[in-house]
């Protein structure tokens, strides 16, 4: 079914706070148009607004026709324990709400209910239009052409996180939504999977409305950009793809501080003028009190109606600036500013593999011969489930090979981002767990430094096992500014990071002059961050590129 989703100045945010206000929206067919904006500016918010799922602070959300099916496909993966992937994927295109309001309306078929031919008829049609009649049949093609090598029956818990990503994308290929809403769903998927999605949004008929940190997907896909700026409280539609939203909203900006700084600067010049104005006329009467004779009435006159004159210079100038056109200043949003903290140097060779393998099951990896030295910058890059955190684990020495051998080198210090953002203690707040692993710094210091990431007192006191993602991925890069480190491992760092955090994350690899491992899907980023080798990890078999 064709159809169109539109937003009437519409507004959102949490409780009484509103993040984005007067946002005008048309979602026609072919229409794909990319949220942006830093984390906590409402876009996940906004996404829910339109499926339906969170009431608007203001505003509307139709759709024509009225009866259109709205998919939102949220962020997490959420893995409910004991459902499988078959259970997974329909409740993620929408087939198992379908069915079970249809099985309800089915039910009121037998009783005297007004309208209950009426309710079971559109029940029906939204059950076949999700595609639930033959989904069961569909889900193990999807699976095996995707790669993932678990049956339908599986359960979701037993997954790993690519594994997971890619029946996310299994999910997002098997749905039959009128209007798609996609909220990151580039997190955790391999180029292959990159590439399907891509084909997926280019070869739907329907609209898609959809948040993304991925700049290269962004590119490629987007026909429009909605920017909610939380610093500006403005929310702004640009018409183009990603690059021409950069360039144009580069180009609004520098506008905007031109306008400011010159009406600023007609502002203090007019003050200026009427300050000095306003100190000859005080200047012109004090001198005519004290110089002029009481019978000296004509020069006394004279000096005051030139005091008189000086007064009438002063009131046009304040009249002139009351009459300015307030221009507002723009403020400065909040950027992270961010650097890596730095160790003392490690031995020259950092880790070896000799011969190195491990099996699990019927993976194997290996064997793998590989040196790290101090100061190696590698990228490493493969499809997931290839074995690159094998690959990880085995030289930064939390597994032990079963053949071959592997050594850390003396006087490392590691500093790690694992996809799991998994570095800090889950069922500690985030204050105490950041103490504990930064032992040497003050409570003071620790609360000073998790501010510097955006995290304040409400996140600080919360359990980290209760942060989101985004704040997850900042507080593991606070631990990385707090304490030194030599050997730097970056697992899909830009993961849940915003665009500016991730500008801020390619600007600090820039300068860190210490080992680096780097793991990541994030075509712009490997193209952005400097590296001296690759080495590409496919089937357990690590080459260098």
């Amino acid at each position: 079914m064709s159809a169109t989703l539109v937003a009437k100045d519409l507004a959102g945010g949490h409780g009484h706070r509103t993040l984005f206000e007067g946002l005008d929206l048309t979602v026609a067919p072919g229409d794909v148009v990319g949220v942006v904006g830093a984390n906590g500016a409402g876009k996940t918010t906004l996404l829910r607004i339109l499926a339906g799922d969170l009431e608007p602070h203001g505003g509307t959300v139709s759709t024509a026709p009225s009866d259109a099916f709205v998919g939102w496909l949220p962020q997490e993966h959420e893995r409910v324990p004991g459902e499988t992937v078959a259970a997974y994927v329909a409740r993620r295109t929408g087939a198992t709400g379908a069915t079970t309001a249809m099985e309800a309306a089915a039910e009121a078929l037998g009783t005297d209910r007004p309208g209950a031919d009426d309710e079971y008829a559109a029940a029906f049609d939204r059950w076949m239009a999700s595609g639930a009649a033959d989904l069961d049949e569909r889900i193990a093609p999807m699976l095996a052409d995707l790669g993932l090598d678990v049956g339908a029956d599986a359960l979701m818990t037993s997954l790993s996180g690519g594994q997971a990503a890619r029946a996310a994308l299994a999910a997002l290929l098997l749905s039959r939504f009128d209007v798609v809403l996609l909220d990151e769903p580039t997190n955790d998927l391999d180029l292959a999977g990159l590439e399907r999605l891509e084909a997926f949004v280019h070869g739907l008929r329907g609209g898609v409305v959809l948040v993304s940190h991925d700049r290269e997907f962004l590119a490629r896909c987007v026909t429009r950009i909605v920017e909610l700026d939380l610093a500006q409280h403005q929310v702004t539609v640009y018409d183009g793809g990603y690059d021409s939203f950069l360039e144009e909203r580069a180009v609004a900006r520098r506008h905007a501080r031109e306008a400011y700084e010159e009406f600023a600067d007609k502002k203090a010049d007019l003050v200026a003028r009427a300050r000095t104005q306003r100190e000859w006329s005080s200047q012109g009467v004090r001198n005519a009190m004290r110089k002029s004779p009481d019978n000296d009435k004509i020069r006394r006159r004279a000096q005051s109606e030139s005091s008189e004159k000086q007064a009438q210079k002063v009131r046009q100038m304040e009249s002139r600036i009351a009459r300015l056109e307030e221009v507002e200043e723009p403020r400065k949003e909040w950027v992270l500013q961010f650097s890596i903290g730095a160790a003392p140097r490690s031995s020259a060779v950092v880790a070896t593999l000799n011969q190195a393998t491990l099996r699990r099951g019927d993976f194997t990896f290996g064997p793998a011969s590989l040196q790290v030295d101090a100061r190696d910058r590698i990228g490493i890059t493969g499809p997931n489930g290839a074995g690159k955190t094998t690959l990880l684990n085995l030289l930064l020495g939390r597994t032990a090979p079963d053949g071959g051998s592997a050594s850390l080198g003396a006087s490392v210090a590691i500093g790690e981002i694992d996809q799991a953002r998994t570095g800090l203690a889950e069922d500690a707040t985030l204050g105490a767990a950041m103490e504990a692993a930064l032992p040497d710094t003050s409570p003071a210091d620790v609360r000073t430094l998790l501010a510097k990431f955006g995290l304040k007192a409400d996140q600080v006191a919360s359990l980290v096992g209760r942060l989101s993602p985004g704040e997850r991925t900042r507080a593991a890069l606070a631990l990385l500014q707090g304490r030194g480190v030599n050997l730097l491992v970056l697992d899909e760092p830009t993961n849940h990071l915003d665009l500016p955090a991730i500008e801020q994350l390619e600007e600090a690899l820039a300068s860190y002059d210490g080992a680096l491992l780097l793991v990541s899907h994030d075509r712009r980023l490997l193209d952005n961050v400097s590296v001296d080798r690759r080495w590409r990890v496919e089937a357990g078999t690590v080459t260098e590129e």
